[in-house]
Order: C-alpha cells, then sequence, then structure tokens
C-alpha cells in the first residue's frame, strides 16, 4: 500500500480551511495531519475536506489554542491520544490504518521566548514534554508506526538559517536538541526527510515578522516525519512544500511531504 503523507501547522484550520483544501487538490495525499487547528472538534470544517475526498478523521481539538487532526481518503480508526504532561491539552492524536500502521501527530510546545525553565515556565513545559515523550516510546518501542507534527525543534545545524546565533534561541537550543535526540532514540525513531535529504539547508517555518521571508530566508525545521526502524526503509520522496508559504494568508508552516511504500 503506497501512503504519501503530510505534515502541516496550519495556525487555524478554520482560517486556513481553504488553504487545506487547496493542499489537498493539488497534491492528493492520503493523510494529512495538520497541528494547531485552534479549534473545537465540532467546528473543524470536515464536511469541506470530504468533498475533497477526505471523510475519514480523527481529531482532539480546544478554543482558541493547540488542536490535532488527521485527514485521509482511506479508512482509520481512533488509536487514542495521550496527555502528556497531564494538562488536559489537545497537541497528541493517533490513527491506525487498515494495513496496521499506527500515525502519531503532535504538536510540542513552542517553549517562549527564554530558554531558561527557572524563569519560564514555557521552556519548562516543552521540556518536560519532551522527557515523556522519551520514556512514552522507551517503555513500549514502536513497530509499523509514524510519527510526524510540529515538534517545535530544529535538531541540525543545517536545519536553521545560522546555528550559532541560533544556539541561545529557543528552538534550536543545545538542551532542546538533546532532549529531541533522546527521544528519537528511545523509540528508535528514524529522520524520514533527512535520511531522504541528507545534506543542506531544510526549513519548514519562516518567521511572519520578516517583511520578505522568501528572499531573507531565515528558516528553521520545526516540523518533522519519523517512522519506526522496521519501516524506514519504506520511506523515500520527502520534500517541503515551500510555495505554500507564499499562498495568500499563509500559515508560518509550509507543509512536509514524504512517501511510503508498504
Amino acid at each position: 500500500m503506497p501512503l504519501t503523507i503530510v505534515t502541516w501547522n496550519i495556525n487555524s484550520v478554520r482560517l486556513r480551511a481553504g488553504l487545506v483544501t487547496r493542499l489537498l487538490r493539488e497534491e492528493a495525499p492520503d493523510i494529512l495531519c495538520l497541528q494547531e487547528c485552534k479549534s473545537p472538534v465540532d467546528k473543524i470544517p470536515f464536511d469541506m475536506f470530504a468533498q475533497a475526498g477526505y471523510g475519514h478523521w480523527v481529531a482532539r481539538g480546544e478554543k482558541g489554542y493547540n488542536g490535532v487532526a488527521i485527514l485521509s481518503r482511506h479508512p482509520l480508526e481512533d488509536a487514542g491520544h495521550i496527555d502528556w504532561c497531564k494538562r488536559g491539552d489537545t497537541r497528541h492524536v493517533a490513527a491506525r490504518l487498515e494495513n496496521g500502521v499506527v500515525i502519531h501527530n503532535l504538536y510540542i510546545p513552542a517553549g517562549g521566548d527564554v530558554p531558561d525553565r527557572t524563569v519560564n515556565d514555557k521552556f519548562g513545559h516543552k521540556l518536560d514534554f519532551l522527557t515523556e515523550l522519551r520514556d512514552t516510546f522507551a517503555d513500549s518501542r514502536p513497530e509499523r508506526a509514524i510519527l510526524v507534527g510540529d515538534l517545535n525543534i530544529a535538531p541540525r545545524e543545517d536545519d536553521v538559517w545560522n546555528h550559532k546565533a541560533l544556539l541561545k534561541v529557543v528552538s534550536h537550543t543545545p538542551v532542546e536538541v538533546d532532549a529531541l535526540n533522546a527521544a528519537q532514540d528511545a523509540g528508535g525513531w528514524v529522520d524520514i526527510t533527512r535520511q531522504d535529504i541528507p545534506e543542506g539547508q531544510l526549513y519548514s517555518w519562516w518567521s511572519y515578522r520578516a517583511r520578505d521571508w522568501d528572499a531573507a530566508d531565515k528558516g528553521r525545521r520545526l516540523d518533522h516525519v519519523w517512522a519506526s526502524a522496521d519501516i524506514a526503509a519504506a520511506g523515500h520522496g520527502s520534500r517541503i512544500l515551500r510555495a505554500a508559504r507564499g499562498w495568500a494568508q499563509p500559515s508560518d508552516h509550509a507543509p512536509v511531504l514524504a512517501r511510503f511504500d508498504l
């Protein structure tokens, strides 16, 4: 079963429902995972997405914050969610496909502006979330699983526009990178994007603050596609749809795509 999967922080699914539909029609993925939906589940326009051919979905949502959804052209079942840090927020949902593959869709906390948990509770929350992510998959090593989402960390030097300039900036600090790498290693996850594109600058996020984000190109690779070790070799065709960052009223994130031959 060939499977094309896309992950995209949409930054309000209702505001950008038209962009979601455009992506579905132009790229025709099998699965689209959205983060930062900022909507209760009953307000997400699933009927609109069903008209584009995506009549299967699972989601978790809340008003104005967080929120994750998985849209599919194929039948799937809700595989639950984990309430990391016991905050009751909607940062994870999982779905099981008919072939048994489980997809985890994650929205890891951004962490605020100051990379010091003693003065910034948001940064502490992010580190605690990563620790629980590590421990969860260390206790139950995943098989036939794909993990995607806005992980809010650019781990490699070539995942940011300037490594040295960003070492003290949240999303690229050594403590965050170490925590993300520990979570990846604990689960035996393989970074499919970098498996396919092993060298070179690669970004999926550009700040709204830049007057000309494309020309400045001060990006970070915050959005990821991982696979469990047993199916990682089936992953290929990774790319980032940079053009979507330039669509009208865009998200500040671009969709990240990968294909699996399962």
